[in-house]
């Protein structure tokens, strides 16, 4: 079984809280220590025919065991076998061949920094096969395929089995061992063991017996007597708790089971201070080792539970064991079942989270949590777009690394400030149409005042989370950025004034948001808007804005999404306006059908660039919302700066005149 060692350093709840600049947290993620790339992977092949293992390829997502965007440095095992470090990938090696895919955002990074063994698979290019497609041309029929059951979710492996299956080809799931890690050995990095800290009720809003007790209602009106939880953002937002184990997320390594009349915390014991100890306790939580998970799983069924399980998150390894629990306990009753109607007879309901659901809609004290934690940010963000105004006006040469690293400064100096909420995308000119560009300091660009520069950042505060992206020019744009600008920011305008029937699903609105751009034939390769956490996950489920129809997840009141429409030209420059938004309801003068209609509500008070702004491709109308927009901006944010920061923010939020 996947086993989480404890690191022997202790912290005390008295630590402060500190965040590392994203150059340094890069420098940490070097993986170059002991074995070149080769000697790794036919260390890895060496294991294939060991007692027990006995494969002929092994796939290496880039998961951790809860299905996490963000995971901690100890659980990057496909970065350090593939000596490939972007965010989204997948590694295969057989007995002769090594490949990895992943997609457009990371090919040059890919191309650079695999070895010559490795194939790289330009995921979603024409003819490019997929990870199962490949295994099934280059294996063997009958071949075995090995994978860590703890990293896959449980759809992810049926899926995989059905499609491996076409060749005859067996999947192994192998619990008690990860064979990256048994490469890896001693230089791999300790699990994370920082201090678990109790997020305050003022910022959480409902207790955490609350939270319980509507839980509890669901289970039993949906049949169900228990249910695991392996989202670390869900297992953090029910509990009322906050970690530091992962980067950018306030969560914790941790399972959750809850039962009718128990519920068990499945963490690291040294993580949790004398403080949360007793919090637990008060709460009726019990503790258990994290490594006990399957056990208790194994227990539920032997009790007969019937067990909630989200099968689209839930790790195949938690999924698996239990339905061998359940097989087993039928087994044992035989002959005495037949014909009989048992009562006690465990089984799994798979269904999404009830948890997800809950946790998206943000109560009053959330929302009011989110507000103030924007206005802090939006402080700090003016702050330092008035230095780097300066400095630029100063012809002072800075990349696009240093940039970042200075926002973290002033933001570092707001009350209440824990992390980032995701490595900042810091571009200049070309490198701004690159949509997940991260500025390596090796070889990013400077900022170049004779080209846009995008800016798309955020931060972790004790009571809310924030996104925010400015695009800027700092000399004189051409009329090409002015008009995709314009029509950029006429789609923004365009989705914070929509207003729509309750239980619209995300989908509807996206188009409003790309109106403007279609109308001359433009468009953006990505989705206009994505849930994001109070105090949590930046990227939050279940709703989205996109151009993708499958989420059928309606828009409810409290919910918060990005509204962020952009524009990237290939070797040119990237435009986006990102500000986040509350659902709200609205006060229309007709309801038809009887029925409630729904809008939103700005959380993001930074000026927009008028200077990019086109204004004779504006309406009345449009003129109207950014001048109110940036009247709001200098009455909430003028009193928290002072200064050149208050003369600058006066300077970008006067009217501008109708042409």
């Amino acid at each position: 079984m996947f086993i989480v060692r404890n690191s022997s350093s202790s912290s005390s709840s008295g630590s402060s809280i500190s965040a590392k600049p994203s150059s340094e947290m890069r420098k940490s993620k070097n993986n170059g220590k002991g074995l070149e790339q080769d000697e790794k992977v036919n260390a890895l092949r060496d294991l294939f025919g060991k007692p027990g293992v006995n494969i002929d390829a092994y796939i290496i997502p880039s998961q951790d065991a809860h299905q996490s965007e963000f995971i901690a440095e100890c659980y990057m095992r496909r970065a350090y076998i593939s000596g490939f470090t972007g965010s989204a990938g997948t590694a295969v090696v057989t007995r002769h061949k090594a490949a990895l895919w992943t997609d457009g955002r990371y090919f040059l990074q890919a191309e650079k920094q695999l070895s010559p063994s490795w194939i790289l698979m330009r995921a979603g290019n024409w003819g490019v096969p997929n990870t199962t497609e490949w295994l099934n041309d280059v294996l063997a029929p009958g071949g075995r395929i090995g994978i860590d059951p703890f990293l896959f979710s449980s759809d992810a492996v049926n899926e995989l089995k059905e499609a491996v299956a076409k060749s005859n080809h067996e999947l192994v799931y192998l619990y008690d061992v990860n064979l990256v890690d048994e490469v890896w050995k001693e230089a791999r990095p300790m699990p994370p063991n920082k201090p678990i800290r109790v997020h305050d009720l003022k910022h959480a809003g409902v207790d955490v017996s609350t939270k319980l007790s509507k839980l509890r209602s669901e289970l039993t009106s949906n049949g169900a007597s228990a249910i695991v939880i392996s989202m670390l953002d869900e297992v953090a937002w029910l509990l009322n708790l906050r970690g530091n184990d992962v980067p950018h997320s306030p969560v914790m390594y941790a399972y959750l089971i809850v039962e009718m009349d128990a519920a068990k915390l499945f963490v690291d014991n040294s993580k949790v201070t004398p403080e949360v100890m007793d919090y637990l306790k008060t709460a009726g939580i019990e503790l258990r080792p994290y490594e006990s998970i399957l056990s208790e799983i194994e227990s539920l069924a032997a009790r007969g539970a019937h067990l909630w399980l989200d099968t689209s998150s839930v790790n195949a390894a938690i999924a698996s064991t239990y339905a061998s629990a359940c097989d087993k306990f039928l087994e044992s009753l035989g002959s005495k079942s037949k014909g009989k109607n048992l009562s006690g007879v465990p089984s799994a309901l798979c269904r999404n989270s009830p948890v997800s659901l809950a946790k998206a809609v943000k109560n009053d004290a959330e929302l009011e949590g989110m507000r103030n934690s924007h206005l802090r940010d939006a402080a700090a963000l003016t702050e330092f777009w008035s230095w780097l105004e300066e400095e630029m006006n100063n012809n002072v040469v800075l990349t696009e690394v240093e940039v970042a690293d200075k926002l973290l400064d002033f933001r570092a100096s707001q009350a209440g400030f824990v992390d980032t909420s995701f490595d900042t995308i810091s571009g200049s000119g070309a490198n701004g149409a690159i949509i997940h560009y991260r500025a390596e300091p090796d070889s990013c660009s400077v900022v170049d005042t004779q080209k846009l520069f995008l800016l798309d950042s955020g931060a972790q505060y004790l009571d809310g989370t924030t996104d925010i992206t400015r695009t800027v020019h700092f000399g004189q744009p051409s009329e090409r950025q002015k008009e995709c600008f314009t029509r950029v920011l006429q789609g923004h305008i365009a989705l914070d004034q929509a207003v729509f029937p309750e239980n619209t699903p995300g989908f509807v609105l996206d188009a409003f948001a790309r109106s403007s751009l279609w109308k001359v034939g433009l468009d953006y390769r990505h989705g206009t808007g994505h849930g994001v956490g109070a105090a949590l996950n930046v990227h939050e489920g279940p709703q989205s804005i996109s151009f993708r129809f499958g989420n059928m997840t309606p828009l409810l009141k409290g919910m918060i999404v990005s509204n962020e429409p952009g524009y990237y030209e290939d070797h040119a420059f990237g435009i986006r306006i990102e500000n986040l938004l509350y659902v709200k309801e609205i006060d229309t003068p007709n309801r038809f059908g009887g029925i409630t209609y729904i809008g939103f509500e700005k959380l993001t008070f930074v000026p927009i660039q008028t200077k990019l702004v086109d204004l004779t491709l504006l309406s009345a109308a449009e003129i109207d919302w950014l001048n109110d927009y940036h009247s709001q901006v200098w009455e909430k944010v003028s009193p928290l700066v002072d200064g050149s920061a208050r003369e600058w923010l006066w300077n970008n939020t006067r009217p501008v005149a109708k042409p």
